[in-house]
């Protein structure tokens, strides 16, 4: 038997998925690892934590299947993007913890650039806006704040990377630093359209080159790990949304995926030319195969799944995540609650690091199902605020397929209201692993034993397929409610 091993290091927990030679599932382990948050709107993990899970669930999974090294053909890693990694070159050690994509901490250093007019030409090069969402603000604080840590980049003591370069270079045992162009294109340091680090942009922030990974193909070798008893290669490496793009087989211009995980990401595949937006969305790239970018339109929304975990653990109304739909069900259809979940900010279309979460149109009658009905319909407004921009920036009239996938889509009430505030129909895949399959599939087919792009295409099945039932007035009321609620959270 041959296998595929897929690392998927998220933001709350790290992964370890074995994948048969038919590109299917045969075991997992997961361990949850440690937040931290330091101060309001900061947070951090451990990068030792986060290493220690991987290698954990690596070495659970292969001896729960019976698995040993020379049976697989390569590793394939998918990881939280935009988290950021500063080590020491020598040691391996972290100089600090890693700071979390979340992060709102340099919010006051983007205002400053963006004040000084920089904005434009950083979105003309990287597609991304000034956000502290993004890698080099953050890597400028840690060489700023940390002692000494200026002097040690410049030096060449330093060596920056986001998750999966973190991985890389410790499962190389320090052989290999490097990164994806997915994972490059987030870090604020990246010209996509050229293809290579930003020499300008790096000055601008004053972060040394000498820290920044070399950046390969999303099916690549990047070197390969000793760690578990024999040599296995790591063969494909991709961010998590464009992991979870690739494993639903969005590989058409037009194509559309949306991962419902701690936040919510859609991505619109726009092929080989990149789109630049005029609703602030992000173009980034897709992915690049044999040195060929394909690039999209992605919306970013920092809550979503973390709304339900809020019901769960701060207000403990329901003890389980799929009971939020349940009890939505039961909920006062007369009521009208709208929750605007900006607990670490708004993300796109909107950017306002500083919006907090807010609650509207409470009753004396307003309960635990009001609370959960309204949760699940944030996620269900947010996504059809990017899916307007989308379709404002791709083109009204151009056909749309969305897929859908992550821990809310398995909830058939949360997709029939997706689908039924973006007046489209919404399709969910058997396979609900597309993260952990993406990062699979691409080592795998480097490795020469999964099929190509059509005939992994092919393999993609529909699970079911959510066709909207409310009627448009009733849907453009209930969104002109939300549009009201966010301006008014944001004016607060």
């Amino acid at each position: 038997m041959t296998y595929i091993l897929a690392i998927d290091q998220g933001t709350t927990s790290s992964r370890a998925i074995l994948f048969d030679a038919n590109m299917q599932r045969v075991g997992t382990a997961q361990h949850e690892f440690t937040q931290h948050f330091p101060q309001e709107g900061w947070v951090e993990h451990d990068a030792e934590e986060i290493w220690d899970s991987v290698l954990r669930v690596c070495r659970e999974v292969m001896e729960a299947v019976g698995v040993t090294p020379d049976q697989i053909a390569g590793i394939g890693i998918t990881n939280q993007r935009e988290t950021t990694v500063v080590w020491d070159r020598n040691t391996g050690k972290p100089i600090h913890k890693a700071i979390v994509w979340q992060d709102r901490r340099t919010a006051e250093i983007c205002a400053r650039y963006k004040q000084a007019g920089c904005e434009d030409d950083v979105t003309a090069q990287t597609g991304l806006l000034l956000d502290p969402y993004f890698s080099g603000t953050k890597v400028k604080w840690l060489l700023d704040t940390v002692p000494g840590a200026r002097e040690r980049a410049e030096a060449g003591e330093l060596m920056f990377g986001t998750i999966d370069s973190f991985l890389i270079w410790r499962l190389t045992e320090g052989r290999s630093h490097a990164t994806d162009a997915t994972n490059a294109a987030r870090t604020l340091l990246f010209d996509i359209h050229k293809g290579e680090w930003s020499a300008e942009i790096c000055d601008l922030l004053d972060v040394p080159m000498n820290m920044l990974p070399e950046v390969h193909d999303c099916a690549s070798d990047f070197g390969e790990t000793t760690l578990f008893g024999g040599n296995i290669p790591i063969l494909g490496v991709a961010g998590d949304q464009q992991a979870a793009t690739i494993g639903q087989a969005c590989f058409q211009p037009g194509m559309m995926k949306s991962t419902y995980g701690t936040g919510c990401f859609a991505l619109l595949n726009t092929g080989d030319a990149p789109v630049a937006s005029k609703n602030r969305l992000l173009t980034t790239i897709a992915y690049q195969l044999d040195g060929k970018r394909t690039y999209a339109l992605e919306g970013s929304i920092f809550v979503a799944g973390a709304a339900v975990q809020w019901l769960r653990d701060a207000l403990q109304i329901i003890e389980t995540a799929p009971e939020s739909g349940e009890l939505a069900q039961q909920a006062d259809p007369n009521q009208h609650v709208v929750l605007v979940p900006a607990f670490t900010g708004l993300g796109a279309p909107y950017w306002k690091p500083d919006c907090r979460g807010a609650v509207f149109g409470l009753t004396r009658n307003s309960g635990r199902a009001e609370f959960a009905k309204a949760t699940l319909e944030s996620i269900a407004y947010q996504t059809r605020d990017l899916w307007h921009a989308m379709q404002g920036d791709w083109g009204a009239d151009t056909d749309v397929t969305l897929r859908v996938d992550g821990g809310a889509s398995a909830s058939d009430w949360a997709m029939q209201g997706l689908s039924d505030y973006l007046g489209a129909e919404v399709d969910r895949p058997v396979m609900q692993e597309t993260t952990a399959l993406g990062a699979a599939w691409l080592a795998g087919m480097r490795a020469g034993i999964y099929p190509d792009q059509q005939g992994f295409s092919e393999t993609w099945a529909l699970d079911r397929r959510f066709k909207p039932e409310l009627s448009a007035g009733e849907r453009d009321a209930a969104y002109d409610r939300w549009k009201r609620a966010v301006s008014a959270a944001m004016a607060f």
